[in-house]
């Protein structure tokens, strides 16, 4: 093992955790879980230490509180951001390979950490065991060197994408899937989504004596389970699970069986595929593009409140719904900016939301213009709709760099204010003198819009028309959405009219949330807007809130 890890480099972990029925010191891993009243103890030994990958090094100096010469500025920083992707397959030889193609898929759900981990069994067909690699960066970064893919060999995998909160960006003890060993076997889990009562979670679990690892809530349940007195494993997840508020989709792997759970209310989504491969492998996903990439078909969702477990040892498949139904509230910002338009999410097809929505808008606030322009790429099929119902043109006008993410650059505003040129750059020949209609999906803080129409003025627009492809985002999200407080939302704090006039347009709608639940049709009921509504499933606590912040 020692050989192994000097293979890799620092800033990524590599584990196989002991077997906890040759070791009875086995514990969690990342998190040191129960007294030995519980069966579980401390090791004499420290888990490896986190350390920071040398190109990250950087950027957590830009972001050190004893560094003033930096900070960091975050190019997409007036968006919404998705938190993360799971991904989950079993019954193939190449599963951890698969793995890792199918998260490149789900990238842009998650760009700060990675990390899979498989069932490894002997050559010699001694037990299969649980393996680890995780690591701070994309994808490709983390899984770039092939040894690591080859270390974990095996016929079952599960994987996440991961974008932290403020705090714990450079964190690799936050990076999922979390692996665990205690008294009845070793378990890993990944998870998208947030906990509303994550910190009463927490205070109950540590004044039982559980000692955490992570500011991170996904940990939580792994010490819910570990706590549970239920079996067969299933009924202790269940158990877990009845004990959770808020979003969660979930992948479990043990040595030999594929579990996938999805919350009562469905919050976020979770797809389930069959690979085209002789294999005919099992597939769970957070978007049905992870399936295309790896040639598996889709065939459905998991149903909220369901529990789906695959047998690697006769690929059996059980489907039980052992969570008490609720209604059902799927994010709708999935279908407006999160997800990928090549994706099916909620059974239905992204890109076709987004083209009604454009339409919609284009009747119900039309602009006389020249041309309709999308801010690329989450406006681009918005702004076809508008284009095609309005019949005004539509081009590119603005180019978006692929090659700029995140950057860290001095503080004086006159070049921060550049930030936003590196990542968008506007075509003069077709803006030049125009009256311009430009489509995005949102509007957040109001930053990032501001500039972008102060970029298109500068390139010659004679005027330009703001279009929001979704209504005015009033309220935060608590279901596994990172979004600002809601006294930084600027659509909780003015009017359109006063929100056109900061941002500098000439004009501006959104499109109403009626429109909205319109073209939603009958599953209208069935969706949370609760960001435009103010109307949430699962009421946020206040004092959970506040607290989560403070840890993080």
């Amino acid at each position: 093992m020692a050989a192994v890890a000097a293979a890799f480099p620092s800033g990524h972990h590599v584990s196989s955790p002991p077997n906890p029925k040759s070791n009875p010191s086995c514990l969690f891993y990342p998190a040191f879980l129960k007294a030995p009243s519980k069966g579980l103890s401390i090791p004499s030994n420290p888990l490896q230490p986190c350390r920071l990958p040398p190109h990250f090094t950087a950027a957590a100096a830009a972001d050190s509180p004893n560094d003033s010469s930096f900070t960091s500025f975050d190019l997409l920083s007036d968006k919404p951001r998705e938190e993360c992707g799971v991904v989950g397959i079993i019954g193939d030889n190449d599963a951890a390979y698969l793995c890792s193609v199918a998260l490149h898929a789900l990238q842009h759900r998650g760009q700060e950490g990675a990390g899979i981990v498989s069932s490894h069994r002997p050559n010699d067909g001694g037990r299969a065991s649980l393996r680890t690699v995780t690591g701070l960066g994309l994808v490709s970064h983390v899984f770039q060197d092939k040894s690591k893919l080859d270390y974990l060999s095996g016929s079952a995998a599960i994987g996440h994408v991961r974008y932290s909160t403020a705090g714990a960006a450079s964190s690799l003890a936050n990076v999922q899937p979390f692996l665990a060993g205690y008294r009845f076997g070793q378990l890993a889990v990944a998870h998208n989504g947030n906990l509303v009562n994550y910190s009463s979670l927490r205070a109950r679990l540590e004044d039982s004596g559980s000692i955490f690892n992570t500011s991170s809530d996904t940990e939580v349940i792994l010490h819910l389970i570990a706590n549970s007195s239920s079996r067969p494993l299933i009924s202790r997840i269940v158990e877990a699970c009845e004990s959770l508020q808020g979003a969660y989709s979930l992948v479990f792997l043990t040595e030999n069986k594929l579990f996938a759970v999805r919350d009562s209310h469905g919050f976020r989504p979770l797809v389930l595929g069959r690979l085209r491969r002789p294999s005919g492998g099992i597939v769970f996903a957070s978007e049905s593009c992870a399936l295309d990439l790896i040639e598996a078909d889709y065939e459905r969702e998991i149903n909220p409140g369901e529990v789906v477990v695959v047998d690697g040892r006769d690929m059996s498949v059980t489907s039980l719904c052992l969570m008490p139904p609720k209604p059902r509230k799927a994010c709708i910002f999935e279908h407006i900016y999160f997800a990928l338009p090549n994706s099916i999410v909620f059974g239905r097809q992204v890109y076709s939301s987004r083209y009604s929505f454009g339409a919609t808008l284009a009747r119900e606030s039309p602009a006389e213009a020249d041309v309709v322009i999308p801010v690329p790429d989450s406006g681009f099929y918005a702004a076809l709709g508008y284009a095609s119902e309005s019949g005004i043109p539509f081009q590119q006008g603005l180019i978006r760099s692929h090659y700029v993410g995140r950057t860290f650059i001095q503080p004086e505003q006159n070049i921060r204010d550049l930030a936003v040129r590196l990542k968008l750059a506007p075509v003069k020949g077709i803006l030049e003198g125009k009256s311009v209609v430009v489509v995005d999906d949102s509007i957040v803080r109001g930053t990032t819009s501001s500039k972008i129409v102060a970029l298109i003025k500068d390139a010659g627009a004679r005027e330009v028309h703001m279009r929001i492809a979704s209504p005015p985002i009033i309220g935060s999200c608590y279901y596994g959405v990172d979004t600002p407080r809601s006294e930084e939302l600027i659509s909780n704090r003015m009017d359109v009219e006063g929100v056109k006039r900061a941002i500098g347009c000439d004009s501006l709608a959104f499109l109403s949330l009626e429109s909205l639940r319109g073209l939603l049709g009958e599953e209208a009921p069935t969706f949370c807007d609760a960001c435009f509504s103010g109307n949430y499933p699962v009421p946020p606590i206040e004092n959970e809130v506040i607290r989560m912040e403070a840890v993080e």
